[in-house]
């Protein structure tokens, strides 16, 4: 069996990358295989590095206060690519509770905010991704 391959992403204008290289080593310590795209990350560059990478999962991370504009996007171009039942969109970073339910409304499996532990993160993944030969 395959190793979980995640996408870890920063779209938009964010600067601050510390959280998700924090999450990228914890999911990488826990047996995945993790790419970190980088900071300034277009929706467009995100979708197409996952479709490069053949990853399960994108982990995307904002702090920018973007992420409605942002994660619509992203979500918008893994349903044109035909992604969305494949791989397992992930959020994280700063998000108001009250922006949860629109995020996962346009697709976003989950949302994982401050105080969230990485294990947390690890299980969810580990639990829901899709299992490919």
């Amino acid at each position: 069996m395959r190793k979980i391959r995640v996408l870890a992403a920063k779209p938009g204008l964010d600067g601050h990358d510390r959280g998700v290289k924090v999450i990228a080593a914890a999911l990488r310590d826990a047996g995945m295989e993790v790419i970190y795209t980088g900071l300034r990350q277009t929706p467009e560059q995100i979708v197409a590095t996952a479709i490069q990478e053949d990853v399960d999962v994108i982990a995307l991370s904002i702090l920018s206060g973007a992420h409605d504009y942002l994660f619509p996007e992203v979500m918008k171009l893994v349903k044109e690519k035909g992604l969305d039942d494949e791989v397992l969109v992930l959020g994280g970073g700063v998000i108001p509770e009250s922006d949860v339910a629109a995020m996962k409304e346009a697709g976003v499996a989950d949302i994982f905010g401050p105080g969230t532990s990485t294990h947390q993160i690890v299980e969810y993944i580990q639990q829901n991704v899709k299992q490919r030969a």
